[in-house]
């Protein structure tokens, strides 16, 4: 039997084999102080030499290799078989991670057993937070008021900001309804519940599917402020 650990970090590549190298070299660095974790790659058939460059700077990492792209869904799918984390991070692999940040999330994740899922504050290089870690769900009214710009307007509006719910403090941790796959941490037992990702999505919308699955049986979906 597979020993279980804490966190299983499961990384979808396609493609991204220089940004793969970095999002890898920040989890290398991640402070496991009082937890474990492991490391799995699924690359989604890349043709940049992905697979290669994994195997030769990074052989602690389990390696997943899919003969034809299976879109996002599918691919964290294959990329769940297997693992023996009582948590799961979803990370994007344009992402890199500060050293802290892993064992913020268990110790965030582990104060509230109601917690099914959550989405820390994740920043842009260009500056500033990515507004799609906090966001509401895309309801008809929510969508006309994005797409038209309202919300942008009057981002502090709770009639106009429902995509995005800019008027809550994003300085206190708070329930949403939505963060995004980029950096999608869920409780392994909150999984089992609602079953994995839906693979009738290919690419975009699924992890708004699988938020809105979680949130629906019950679980808290948590933003994270740090």
């Amino acid at each position: 039997m597979k020993n279980k650990v804490d966190l299983s970090i499961i990384i979808l590549n396609y493609n991204t084999k220089n940004l793969l190298r970095d999002c890898l070299r920040s989890v290398s660095r991640a402070k496991a102080n009082g937890f474990t974790y492991e490391t799995i790659v699924v690359d989604n058939a890349s043709n940049d030499g992905s697979a290669t460059m994994v195997k030769k700077e990074f052989p602690k990492v389990k390696l997943i290799e899919s003969k034809k792209n299976l879109g996002y869904a599918g691919g964290n799918n294959l990329g769940l078989k297997g693992t023996s984390g009582r948590y799961i991070l979803f990370l994007n692999s344009d992402v890199t991670i500060n050293p802290d940040a892993l064992k913020k999330m268990i110790d965030f994740m582990d104060s509230d057993s109601k917690i099914g899922a959550a989405t820390p504050k994740t920043m842009l290089v260009s500056g500033g937070m990515d507004p799609d870690c906090h966001r509401g769900f895309p309801t008809p009214w929510a969508s006309i008021c994005y797409f038209l710009g309202l919300e942008k307007l009057f981002p502090k509006s709770k009639i106009f900001g429902q995509y995005h719910k800019f008027y809550l403090d994003l300085n206190k941790p708070h329930e949403i309804d939505a963060g995004f796959g980029t950096f999608m941490f869920v409780r392994k037992e909150s999984l089992r519940q609602v079953g994995n990702w839906d693979e009738n999505y290919f690419f975009y919308g699924e992890d708004l599917h699988l938020f809105y699955r979680i949130k629906k049986v019950g679980w808290k979906v948590m933003f994270y402020p740090e």
